[in-house]
């Protein structure tokens, strides 16, 4: 508990609820310790707020003491389930992320468009992924690589303190590290099929948000047919028609905040546009890092000219 406490402190030592809870540290950790070694431990209620980024997020912040909890039971669960993820799936896990999916999927459009055909990308979202999350299903899949009952009672614990707007047993929240790795072994089960059965090659996921490339337009509605009907029926996830979109290469496909051409990548309008909106000095060099991942000479050169300008 005491190395779940030290990894969790971390860039959180300044928080007012870090701060108090490490005025007592022995105290709260062997009473922690106590809970669940005589199987009492209960999950505290959430602290409730939203962010706004690109739209309205509802955030459920849990109690230092819980979030050590969740620590402990993320660090065991990705001992057991990382071996059997996919290797495109780049959601919260290490040495993956947003830009190397980003990567992977600019690799296998120029893979897929080698032989000068015309290809083609299906695109699917799972409607409201996070709340939709369905708890008996989520522990089945955990009870296939967990078997120690003292475990999966503080797993169960964790994962029936939040019911989403959804319903009941239904929902992960945003903000628990555990809804991380409950999110990636949750759709493993999709990237399974996806995979092993539908033999898609060139597919990469990150979080929610799904694309495959195809030679064939023939095969592609099928495919979605077969995948929407899979999460319906397997995981009682919905993604509306409407989520799913099939687009030739040639004409750009939105992915991660870019747009991705063959033979470029570009930032898209919203995201630019929102740089320009919330750009200072303090985040100047963050958002500079982001365009290290597309072609943006002429938007690094504004930047960097509004800095001189301006002194930003």
């Amino acid at each position: 508990m005491f190395s779940a406490w030290e990894i969790f402190r971390r860039g959180k030592t300044r928080k007012k609820d870090v701060m108090d809870f490490e005025m007592h540290l022995e105290d709260n950790i062997f009473s922690l310790y106590d809970e669940v070694k005589s199987d009492k431990y209960k999950h505290s209620p959430y602290a409730y707020f939203q962010i706004f980024d690109n739209k309205k997020r509802d955030i459920y912040k849990a109690e230092v003491r819980d979030r050590i909890m969740h620590q402990i039971i993320y660090d065991y669960l990705i001992l057991c389930f990382e071996p059997v993820f996919i290797t495109d799936s780049y959601a919260s896990r290490k040495r993956k992320g947003q830009y190397k999916a980003l990567k992977t999927f600019c690799y296998f459009t120029k893979l897929a468009c080698s032989s000068n055909k015309e290809c083609y990308v299906l695109k699917c979202d799972v409607r409201k992924y996070f709340d939709s999350i369905d708890h008996n299903i989520l522990l089945d899949l955990i009870k296939e690589k967990v078997s120690c009952e003292k475990i999966l009672k503080i797993i169960t614990e964790i994962i029936s303190s939040y019911h989403s707007s959804l319903g009941y047993q239904t929902g992960i929240p945003l903000g628990n590290i555990t809804s991380q790795i409950f999110a990636n072994i949750y759709l493993n089960t999709l990237d399974q099929y996806i995979k092993k059965e539908l033999r898609c090659r060139f597919y990469v996921r990150y979080n929610d948000d799904i694309v495959i490339v195809f030679h064939n337009k023939k095969e592609i509605v099928a495919t979605r047919d077969k995948i929407l009907f899979f999460t319906k029926e397997k995981l009682h996830l919905d993604i509306p028609i409407q989520k799913t979109s099939i687009r030739k290469i040639g004409w750009g496909i939105d992915f991660l905040g870019f747009t991705v051409l063959p033979q470029a990548i570009l930032l898209r309008d919203k995201t630019k546009n929102k740089i320009y909106a919330n750009i200072e000095r303090k985040n100047m060099h963050s958002y500079l890092s982001i365009l290290k991942h597309c072609n943006s000479f002429n938007l690094k050169t504004k930047i960097l000219a509004m800095e001189k300008t301006y002194k930003i």
